[in-house]
Formats: structure tokens, C-alpha cells, sequence
């Protein structure tokens, strides 16, 4: 049995999914040789630490009722540095004008010769090519499939499920919220003020929603996309966006007459990296409606491969982070 020893840096949504995945499949993980030993978990205000394992459900129950597992003033880059762990599964919130704690915690973390699982975009948005370098130095295992499209396999699709296939395009819906909206507003005939309210009234749209409808985070996942897959040294001020806060109903209704859908579409290739509406045929692959996120890849050898998925969601993408986990430690 393998045992691997992690923090959890970064308890919002994501690291508690990423508490609840842990408990949830600890059996499988023990079939297939692993004991996943979580040794800190790190919040806003500070920090649970044990080295010989803390309680996830306990920490679980702490968050939700006092809103903080700080039993310690201690931070993420303090835990990195003091406490005995191999792997820092970074979850904090992404910030792509600095790259906030992410990027302090996963240089922090190569620098210890420590692997780093992330669903943090900022810092791979910024950064990308110097994260890569300082893992590469100190031999540490860097994994993010979780940063793009939470559950729906892009990045190990592309580069492992597709190994030696030349990858020319990639093109998709990448945010669920702008989906979200552009699907209500043609069901109902409303106007995108109107459904962005219900969008988050229900909680799929942010309280401030810039970040989606503005098509900045569709944009941040295409620069990651076009650093990883097609290895190139781009970042966000590479991205030519236009977001969907124009979209009218008359336009989505005129469309569909016409037998199209308008969706938010991001396009990366070596030449090109875009984000903004377009038409889409009602019947394509792409015309998905909802929440849901969708990619083609558009391969040398194997064709065009279409995955769709929740793009969002904490379960969900903490699934993208307990297969990045196994992929390192799974065949040990």
C-alpha cells in the first residue's frame, strides 16, 4: 500500500468536494493500492493540521457550521514549508490579475520538491511557462485538468487518451453560465438582465458575474489550453473576447428560425485563440444547452472528438482532481 500525504489548500466549494471525493472513494483508492493521508487543510483564517492524518468529516462539519477549519494561524505557504507532505492539492480562488495564493503556494510547493493537483486558473493563466520550469527543476508531478471544464476531460484527453495524434484545433463552450443564459433567454423570450438575475438568484451565476459573461474565464481556460496542449507561451492578453452582455432575445430567436443556436465559443489553435458568440447549428455536437460545457478536438489522426460535461460544480470537478491524483500515484 502506498501511502501519499496531501494538504488541501483552499476549502471553499472545490476543497470541500474535494473532502467529501476523498472520503467517498477511499475503498477504491485502497484497491488500488493507495492511502490517501490528508495532513492539512487551509482556509481564509487558517489551518487544521495533523500529521498523522486530520478528520476530513470533522473538518467538513467545522466549515459549514462555523464558516472557518482554522484551529492554527498558519498559511498555505507556511503548511507547504513545515509540515511532511508530498502533494498540495491547490483550491484557493483564482485571481488572474496577481495570481494570488495559488501562485504563491505552487512555486512554494516546487520549491519543496512537492507535486501540485490545482483548479486554480490563475496562476497557470499568468505564469504558466515559470510554474512548468520550477516543476520541472525539482521533479515534481504538475497536474490541472481541472482547470478547464471541471469534469469534462480536455487536457489528459488531448495529451494521454490522444498521444501522438497532432492536435490542430479545440474549440467548445467553456462556461456554464454564459450557457446558462443564452439557452434561458431563448426558452423564455427574456432579456439577458432578466435571466441573469434567475442565473443568480439560483446560484449559477457569481454575485459579481463579470468574470462569465464578459468571456474572461472562457478566455483564461483557452490560454491554458494553448500553453499545455499546443505548447505555446500565451496569456490572457493573447485572447481577442467578446463576452454575450449584447446578446439580445430578438437575435437568439431570429437565429433559431434559421436553424442555429448563439453560443459562447472559445477557438484555440497555433494560430488563433478567440473567444465570442457565434452560430451554431441546432443539431451540431457544440449546440449543448444548460450548464453544460462542451470541447471538439479536432485531431491529425483520430477525427474530430467531442466530450461533453459539468463545467462547474464542486463533486464534479473534484472528480478531474482524484483522476489527476491516481494518474501520479496510481501505478506506483
Amino acid at each position: 500500500m502506498k501511502t501519499v500525504c496531501c494538504s488541501i489548500l483552499g476549502f471553499g466549494a472545490i476543497g470541500q468536494g474535494v473532502a467529501e471525493v476523498l472520503l467517498m472513494k477511499r475503498e477504491y483508492l485502497e484497491s488500488i493500492g493507495l492511502e490517501v493521508k490528508v495532513v492539512a487543510v487551509v482556509d481564509s483564517k487558517g489551518a487544521t493540521v495533523n500529521p498523522q492524518g486530520v478528520d476530513l468529516t470533522d473538518c467538513l462539519s467545522r466549515k459549514r457550521t462555523s464558516g472557518t477549519v482554522a484551529l492554527e494561524n498558519i498559511t498555505g505557504v507556511e503548511v507547504i514549508r513545515s509540515v511532511d507532505h508530498e502533494l498540495v492539492i491547490e483550491t484557493t480562488p483564482t485571481n488572474i490579475k496577481t495570481g494570488g495564493a495559488g501562485l504563491q503556494n505552487m512555486l512554494a510547493a516546487f520549491q519543496t520538491g512537492k507535486d501540485v493537483i490545482t483548479s486554480n486558473k490563475g496562476p497557470l493563466t499568468l505564469k504558466y511557462r515559470e510554474l512548468m520550469e520550477t516543476a520541472k527543476a525539482s521533479g515534481s508531478n504538475f497536474r490541472f485538468e481541472a482547470t478547464v471544464g471541471g469534469s469534462m476531460p480536455v487536457i489528459n484527453l488531448a495529451n494521454e487518451v490522444l498521444a501522438g495524434n497532432k492536435v490542430i484545433s479545440i474549440k467548445g463552450i467553456l462556461n456554464g453560465t454564459c450557457n446558462y443564459i443564452l439557452t434561458r433567454m431563448l426558452e423564455e423570450r427574456a432579456s439577458y438582465t432578466d435571466i441573469l438575475a434567475e442565473s443568480m438568484q439560483l446560484g449559477i451565476a457569481e454575485t459579481d458575474p463579470t468574470y462569465d459573461v464578459e468571456g474572461i474565464d472562457t478566455a483564461c481556460k483557452l490560454v491554458i489550453l494553448a500553453n499545455a496542449i499546443f505548447g505555446l507561451d500565451v496569456t490572457f492578453k493573447d485572447v481577442k473576447v467578446t463576452g454575450i452582455t449584447k446578446v439580445t432575445p430578438e437575435a437568439l430567436e431570429m437565429a433559431y428560425e434559421r436553424g442555429y443556436v448563439i453560443k459562447l465559443i472559445g477557438e484555440v489553435s497555433r494560430e488563433r485563440i478567440h473567444v465570442a458568440p457565434r452560430l451554431v447549428p441546432i443539431n451540431h455536437p457544440l449546440a449543448v444547452g444548460g450548464t453544460l460545457n462542451v470541447a471538439s478536438v479536432d485531431t491529425e489522426l483520430a477525427g474530430e472528438i467531442t466530450v461533453t460535461g459539468k463545467g462547474a460544480g464542486p463533486v464534479e470537478t473534484a472528480s478531474a482532481i482524484l483522476s489527476d491524483l491516481i494518474a501520479i500515484y496510481g501505478n506506483l
